[in-house]
C-alpha cells in the first residue's frame, strides 16, 4: 500500500481521506489514541479473514472508504471487491494501489445486483450508525453465499464508558432513520451488547462462530492514558493490548471498547414460515433506506 502524495488541489472527500490515512497509517501522531484503536481493529480484522477464509476468496469490503482493508486483502491474495457510496474515492484508492485483485463497486451495495457471490463481508464500524442494525445484517448476509463468512467490527455496549441505548430496548428504531450514516462517533445510535449481537445473528439466521473484545483504555488513550502512550514504546501497548483480548470474561468485556464478530451463513437456503425458499427475509422497503 502506497502512501499518497498530498495535493492542495484534492477535491475535500480525498483530503479527509488523506487525513485518517496519515493518523492511522503513515505516521500521524497528533492523536496516538486513535492510531492505536484503529491499528488494534485492522489487526483483529485481517486476523480474522485469515483464520477463516481462505486465500484468493472473493470478498467484498463495505463502505470501505478510503479502502485500506480492502488493499491489504488484496495484497494477501484475495479477490476483493471495494465498495462504497462516495464514488470520487475510487481514483484515490488507487493512488495507493500496489498489487493484487481489486474491484471497484460504487454505489449503496444492496442496489448492485449482487447476491449471494461473496465467500466473505467485511463490515467493519458501520452497523452502529444503522437505524435498522436487524435488518441491515439480514441484508448483508444476502451478499455472502451459503457456508460464507461476515466479519464485522463495532463499538461494544458492554464497554463502561457507553452511554447510548441497547438496540433491544428500542420500541421504534424508525424514529433514528433521518439520523442514521452520520461519520464518526457523532452518528452512533445504538452500541450493541454481546446477546443483541448473538440474537441479531440469529434472527438473521446466521451462526456466531467468534466473538471476542479488543481495545482497552490504554490503546485508546482512555482515562488520560493518552499522556502514558508518547511514553511506552508501542510494543509494551501492544503487549498489554494482547493480554486484554485474549479472555471474554465479564470484566475485559467492561474494559474494551470494541467487539470483532465472525458469523457464518449457513450451507442452505433459508425458509420461511410457508416453507418458500429466501436468501433475504428483510422488509425491503426499509432496507431500500439503507445507503452505506
Amino acid at each position: 500500500m502506497k502512501k499518497p502524495t498530498y495535493n492542495s488541489q484534492w477535491a475535500e472527500s480525498w483530503k479527509l481521506s488523506y487525513h485518517y490515512d496519515v493518523l492511522e497509517f503513515f505516521g500521524g501522531t497528533d492523536n496516538l489514541g486513535y492510531t492505536y484503536a484503529f491499528q488494534s481493529r485492522f489487526s483483529q480484522t485481517i486476523s480474522a479473514i485469515g483464520r477463516h477464509v481462505l486465500a484468493g476468496a472473493n470478498v467484498i469490503d463495505i463502505a470501505s472508504a478510503q479502502g485500506n482493508f480492502s488493499l491489504r486483502l488484496a495484497e494477501l491474495g484475495y479477490t476483493v471487491t471495494w465498495n462504497d457510496l462516495r464514488a470520487e474515492l475510487v481514483d484515490y484508492v488507487k493512488l495507493k494501489y500496489e498489487t493484487g485483485t481489486l474491484n471497484y463497486a460504487p454505489g449503496n451495495c444492496f442496489d448492485l445486483g449482487f447476491q449471494a457471490e461473496f465467500d466473505a463481508a467485511i463490515v467493519t464500524e458501520i452497523i452502529e450508525h444503522v437505524a435498522h442494525p436487524d435488518l441491515f445484517l439480514q441484508q448483508i448476509a444476502s451478499l455472502v453465499k451459503p457456508g460464507g463468512y461476515i466479519i464485522m467490527t463495532t463499538p461494544n455496549g458492554e464497554y463502561f464508558r457507553n452511554n447510548l441505548p441497547r438496540f433491544s430496548d428500542c420500541a421504534d428504531p424508525s424514529v433514528f432513520e433521518e439520523i442514521q450514516f452520520k461519520p464518526d462517533g457523532d452518528g452512533h445510535i445504538f452500541l450493541l451488547h454481546r446477546d443483541e449481537i448473538e440474537s441479531l445473528a440469529s434472527k438473521a439466521d446466521l451462526a456466531v462462530i467468534e466473538l471476542k473484545f479488543f481495545t482497552n483504555p490504554l490503546t485508546a488513550g482512555h482515562l488520560k492514558t493518552r499522556h502514558l502512550l508518547r511514553l511506552f514504546p508501542k510494543l509494551v501497548v501492544d503487549f498489554f493490548e494482547g493480554l486484554s483480548a485474549t479472555q471474554q470474561g465479564k470484566f475485559l468485556a467492561r474494559i474494551n471498547s470494541h467487539t470483532l464478530t465472525v458469523l457464518q451463513k449457513p450451507n442452505r437456503p433459508t425458509q420461511n414460515a410457508l416453507g418458500f425458499t429466501s436468501h433475504c427475509s428483510a422488509n425491503n422497503s426499509v432496507l431500500n433506506k439503507i445507503a452505506l
